[in-house]
């Protein structure tokens, strides 16, 4: 081992990023987005072979139109034309027991085109393999001039002082240790992160986690596909199968016992629970992982912070993990260039943990829904249940797919950098957005008359919609641009707009969700502004 060096850069406003996941590189992109540098390490040098996930909802697609991926994403994944049907079945060998249908992107964009009244969103979601996403991301974090990525580094431990954070990092290349300075870290080295287990922080789970083995393979072979198109399909001997390209590319898992590692044929297992022989092309990769339903007791210690599978682990089961991270990543990343940037206060970081915890814990809850939905459907099987008893239960339990207010709908009530409203919040719904610009929700994302998304008009740090028709903004976005506080004033004149948001003057902050609201000009604008900025 060669000795430790030492780099001469002070911490300056640097941010360390442990993990080049999609997490980890949107925090980064997130950062670069407002001007703040930082350095991405990743032990590994390329994506895994193994695609962890697969569908990215729309409102992480939102979030990332952002960076401008969308394109990329999109050209990245399974074609647009294809649905993501849930099959669950006894085996292939007879039609599925029953069909949870959700139609493919191209026709949610259909539907939601010309939608005018804010329950439609700006973007649908996207099938893609895990391994293609977090490639895309390295690639735009590897072209960002204010990111620099170091692959093949791996993050040992870390000292925090009042200057910033020393962390150790090993180089693979060169087998040689070096400290890095910076002023804040993020953790986003997955779940089994060495950052918060530098920082003591221990899980709390819901529930009993499982052993399970993953095969990702190659097959061609027609009978895969003998009663339709599937995303998934969920066998009820315990085994689900998810087609990953629309192709030839699937994942098959199944549970394995605990303590113990799977030494068997695991194709072998796969036929077994389909009833169903099938040729095998290529086996890619065979892994064994542990399920859990488990989030971080906390989100930070200090100027350390975790994000996404270091912070919450879910079940692949709804699709929460990667999506969930995601939004941790924008609003992470948006707080702490505000603090680097000299207008954000220190509440602007605990907010953090208030806005984004919340989320995982209500996250957890749905993918232990989904899951339980899962094993009840198997044991009830094997108990003999009849086709019509398992279909009749699985018809009622459909609506897991089609929910939208679970992606769009959260709401930062517990906040404190967000102007709460006395009275009652509006309704949430589970099968669709419900278009509100109460403080710490999204805001309501309503086209303009020329076909543009209103989104893609706010600005880089914080912007205030003005709906008055008299300009009452443009003189408090001045006097946030004196109080050092970046807000773009942005003059809407639209009556479906105003229809929709109802409130003269609404404050959007980056991740485009309300920070205030009001009819005219408040009271104490330079108050309103303490607060959001949480100083």
């Amino acid at each position: 081992m060669r000795e430790q060096s030492r780099e001469r850069n002070p911490a300056g406003g640097r941010v360390l990023v442990v993990g080049a996941g999609p997490v980890g590189c949107v925090v980064a992109l997130e950062l670069a987005r407002h001007g703040v540098p930082s350095v991405v390490v990743d032990r590994s040098t390329a994506p895994p072979v193994f695609p962890k996930m697969d569908f990215i909802n729309g409102r992480s697609m939102e979030l990332l139109r952002r960076f401008g991926l969308v394109d990329q994403v999109r050209a990245g994944g399974v074609d647009g034309g294809h649905g993501a049907d849930f099959h669950w079945t006894t085996g292939l060998a007879e039609p599925p027991v029953a069909v949870w249908s959700y139609p493919s992107p191209r026709e949610l964009a259909a539907r939601a085109a010309g939608v005018r009244d804010g329950s439609a969103p700006v973007e649908v979601y996207q099938r893609i393999q895990g391994t293609v996403l977090e490639e895309t991301l390295r690639r735009a974090v590897r072209a960002h001039p204010l990111v620099e990525v170091r692959e093949g580094w791996t993050f040992t431990g870390l000292f925090e002082d009042v200057g910033g954070i020393t962390a150790t990092l090993l180089c693979a290349e060169t087998a040689s240790r070096h400290t890095l300075r910076a002023r804040f870290l993020v953790g986003c080295d997955g779940a089994s992160s060495v950052v918060r287990g530098c920082l003591d922080i221990p899980l709390v789970s819901s529930g009993q986690g499982s052993s399970r083995c993953s095969v990702y393979f190659r097959s061609s072979d027609p009978v895969l596909r003998a009663h339709g198109r599937a995303f998934v399909t969920i066998g009820s001997r315990g085994l689900t199968l998810v087609s990953r390209d629309e192709g030839a590319v699937w994942t098959a898992s199944f549970q394995v016992p605990e303590d113990e590692p799977f030494a068997g044929d695991p194709m072998a297992v796969v036929r077994d629970k389909l009833g169903v022989d099938f040729a095998v092309d290529e086996v890619l990769s065979v892994g064994q992982w542990r399920g859990a339903l488990a989030v971080a007791a906390r989100y930070r210690r200090g100027s350390v912070f975790l994000a996404g599978d270091s912070a919450h682990q879910f079940y692949p089961f709804g699709g929460h993990g990667a999506n969930t991270g995601i939004a941790d990543g924008v609003d992470l990343g948006w707080k702490l260039a505000a603090v680097v940037n000299g207008w954000g206060g220190p509440r602007l970081l605990d907010s953090y943990e208030a806005e984004r915890r919340p989320v995982a814990l209500f996250n957890r809850e749905m993918s232990a829904d989904l899951l339980e939905v899962w094993r009840r459907y198997t044991r009830l099987a094997a108990d003999g249940a009849t086709r019509e008893q398992l279909g009749g239960l699985l018809a009622r339990e459909a609506s897991q797919v089609d929910n939208p207010g679970v992606h769009f709908g959260y709401r930062y009530a517990c906040s404190p950098v967000v102007a709460h409203e006395d009275g009652p919040a509006p309704a949430w719904h589970w099968d669709r957005i419900t278009p509100t610009p109460w403080p710490g929700g999204r805001a309501p994302a309503v086209p303009l008359p020329d076909g543009t998304a209103l989104f893609d008009r706010f600005g880089t740090g914080l912007t205030l919609v003005d709906l008055t028709g008299r300009d009452l903004g443009a003189d408090l976005a001045k006097r946030a641009a004196g109080m050092g506080v970046p807000v773009d004033h942005l003059v809407v004149d639209d009556p479906d707009v105003r229809a929709v948001w109802g409130h003269g003057l609404v404050l959007v902050r980056p991740d485009q969700h309300v920070a205030w609201r009001g009819e005219g000009v408040p009271a104490d604008w330079d108050a309103v502004l303490e607060l959001v900025c949480g100083r």
